[in-house]
């Protein structure tokens, strides 16, 4: 492999060079701001996630702070460790140049990995995770030394503690594991022992989610009513075939573990690609969860190529030349232009309030600032004896994401809020004489205050819709005393 390190080297330089330009723009996702305030409550466990994402945030804020693309380059190292990984695999399978290269170039051109790979969320590392986890399945298949099943356990354990779809991908290599050498893997000691090294890694999540009731299956039950019920039953397969010339190197790969004379021996890769998205089909799942199954049928889908072109090795060019008919529209899947460039590339116009839609991860970068600098102009004009009484309330995990993690600058007090992980972490310290609250409805801040005053209503010309045109009330005279029903309020985080 060592001949080929230049090779895969440009690669990832490639790779990183876009997300050096794209990691930097517009702001931070409402996803990474709750991901980066669970980093500064470490524990084994959230209401919406294991605890890994929690400690890369932790690391990520000793090194550059709360730095845009300082905390994104962590995630942006995962998906360089899925394209080194997957050119490892395609080398595993009896590639050479023209099948890593190939392998490589196809990490670069599936569009999503870069949307994936640019925001801070655990499936940048749940795709590292995976790709991963297959690299030492083959490894084992190829030496059958007892090693690569201990790291494949490891891989296995850790994935866990990132996030919890990891499962899926245990059951489809415990369904594939079947058809390999009649199943005489399981027979072996060393397979029992990697699966107790990744039960014994993820056992502290496991008893963190016993202490708090399985929060996780009262936030599944939440994602299905309020997303995966609406996605369609042919929704999951049609997004798969989106990107069509990826989608058709990766077919390749999975016929070729079935098919091919020197890849057939790795057929259980292919029972288990099989497995999983019969699985995530049946429950639904949000299309980018598969994934990450793709860098290990790239590898497979590019030896395979580069065998049928060995008389004609240059045409494995023109091979590449095609996967990178996409990248012209990079700029959908990662930020590279300045936002009113975007617009103009995007051909989009702003409505009759002179607001622009954008797609829904690029517009739930904007708006944070605007509300953060409301907020902090709002508690610095307040007498020094009020701010010790003065509670901020955040009516969901974006705003209070945004006061916690932006409002580091302005030395804002921690929010309130009771919407996911954040209930964990209470109703502050102070008797709530005082609160600004954002976000809340008019409704649900007569029922805590009997004074408030309409100080704004914010709005942004690219945010979301759920933060437009957002209410920001200074509140007096509290009628109930938050910290006596916080408990209660656990049964209604995810509403």
């Amino acid at each position: 492999m060592k001949k080929y390190y230049p090779l895969v080297g440009i690669l990832l330089l490639v790779k990183l060079a876009i997300h050096l330009i794209g990691n930097r723009n517009y702001g931070f996702h409402r996803d990474e701001l709750l991901h980066l305030s669970t980093s500064e409550h470490l524990s084994w466990g959230y209401f919406e996630f294991p605890p890994f994402i929690a400690l890369i945030g932790k690391i990520a804020h000793l090194f550059f702070g709360y730095s845009l693309s300082g905390v994104r380059f962590f995630s942006t190292l995962a998906g360089l460790g899925v394209l080194w990984i997957c050119c490892l695999i395609a080398k595993e399978l009896g590639g050479k140049g023209k099948a890593i290269l190939l392998a490589g170039v196809a990490v670069i051109a599936f569009l999503p990995f870069f949307r994936n790979h640019t925001l801070f969320q655990p499936v940048a590392f749940d795709q590292f995770f995976w790709t991963l986890g297959f690299y030492f399945l083959i490894k084992y298949f190829k030496t059958k030394h007892a090693k690569f099943l201990v790291f494949l356990g490891i891989a296995a354990g850790l994935g866990l503690m990132n996030k919890y779809t990891i499962l899926v991908w245990g059951i489809g290599i415990a369904a594939g594991l079947l058809s390999y050498e009649k199943a005489s893997v399981y027979k072996n000691k060393w397979l029992y022992i990697s699966v107790s090294i990744a039960f014994v890694i993820f056992l502290p999540n496991i008893l963190w989610q016993y202490q708090h009731h399985f929060p996780l299956f009262m936030h599944l039950q939440k994602l299905k009513e309020s997303q995966l019920d609406e996605i369609g039953p042919y929704d999951f397969v049609i997004d798969q075939i989106k990107h069509p010339f990826t989608f058709i190197l990766s077919m390749i790969g999975l016929i070729a573990y079935f098919r091919d004379e020197d890849l057939k021996k790795y057929k259980s890769i292919g029972i288990t690609t099989l497995v999983i998205f019969a699985l995530m089909w049946i429950m639904q799942s949000k299309s980018y969860y598969f994934f990450a199954i793709y860098p290990v049928l790239f590898a497979a889908g590019a030896v395979k190529i580069e065998k049928w072109l060995q008389t004609k090795p240059n045409w494995n060019y023109a091979v590449i030349a095609v996967l990178l008919i996409a990248m012209p529209f990079l700029p959908e899947a990662i930020p590279v232009l300045p936002i009113e460039s975007y617009v103009e590339f995007a051909d989009l116009k702003s409505d009759k309030n002179g607001r622009i839609e954008l797609n829904d991860d690029y517009a739930d970068m904007f708006g944070w600032d605007e509300q953060v600098k409301l907020v902090d102009s709002l508690y610095q004009s307040l007498p020094d004896d009020d701010k010790k009484h003065c509670m901020i309330w955040a009516e969901n995990y974006g705003e209070a994401g945004a006061i916690k993690i932006l409002g580091e600058n302005y030395q804002l007090p921690d929010p309130v809020c009771a919407h996911g992980s954040f209930w964990t972490w209470g109703p502050g310290k102070t008797d709530n004489a005082i609160c600004i609250s954002i976000g809340n409805e008019k409704e649900s801040v007569d029922k805590v205050f009997e004074e408030r005053i309409l100080i704004k209503m914010i709005t942004h010309k690219y945010a979301i819709d759920e933060e437009n045109n957002i209410p920001v009330y200074i509140c007096r005279k509290p009628k109930i005393n938050l910290k006596k029903i916080w408990p209660t309020l656990e049964k209604n985080v995810f509403d």
